[in-house]
């Protein structure tokens, strides 16, 4: 938890920065190429992680794998490095791309279900969740077929669970008291 503040607290003086420089979108793009490496290889995050490599080594490294970043991504992961944090590259990666989104006003979901939803049920789902909320969604569907049925969608914290796997789930409590 208390790594999760710290990325957040960097993210944001990332985000701050790259606002005022009007590097909004290349510094965006820069910590998704660091997700895309971690994601790639484990060995990332162990090479983050090891105590033996001296952090010049590491900061030497992280400039000749993304070379090509802006000068600020490259200036901020350096002084990540050389004050110890570097552990945390990729959690303030993924808060920077969150805060990001939010900046902007978009709003991530995600509708899990049984199997693909058709057009209708899915606008239907959606222009109800539009009247709730303000700003763009940006959907992720997902397909969980122990659903049986219904469907999850999940923004944020708060979760909306019609699926038919639930309400058995429920049944069988309210039967069994």
């Amino acid at each position: 938890m208390k790594s999760t503040k710290s990325a957040s607290r960097y993210a944001k003086a990332l985000l701050e920065l790259a606002i005022e420089q009007q590097k909004l979108e290349s510094i965006e793009s820069n910590m998704s190429r660091i997700l895309a490496a971690a994601k790639e290889t484990n060995e990332f995050q162990v090479f983050l992680d090891s105590p033996i490599i001296n952090l010049d080594k590491k900061v030497a490294v992280l400039n000749s794998l993304f070379g090509e970043f802006e000068p600020l991504t490259l200036s901020f992961l350096a002084l990540i490095t050389k004050n110890g944090r570097e552990r945390l590259i990729t959690e303030i990666a993924q808060s920077y791309i969150s805060q990001v989104k939010e900046f902007k006003g978009i709003i991530p979901i995600s509708i899990t279900s049984a199997r693909k939803l058709d057009e209708a049920t899915k606008a239907t789902i959606l222009a109800k969740i539009n009247a709730s909320v303000t700003g763009t969604l940006e959907i992720t569907e997902l397909i969980d077929e122990s659903l049986i049925g219904g469907f999850i969608v999940t923004m944020g914290d708060k979760q909306i669970d019609a699926s038919v796997v639930s309400q058995l789930a429920r049944m069988k409590q309210e039967l069994t008291k």
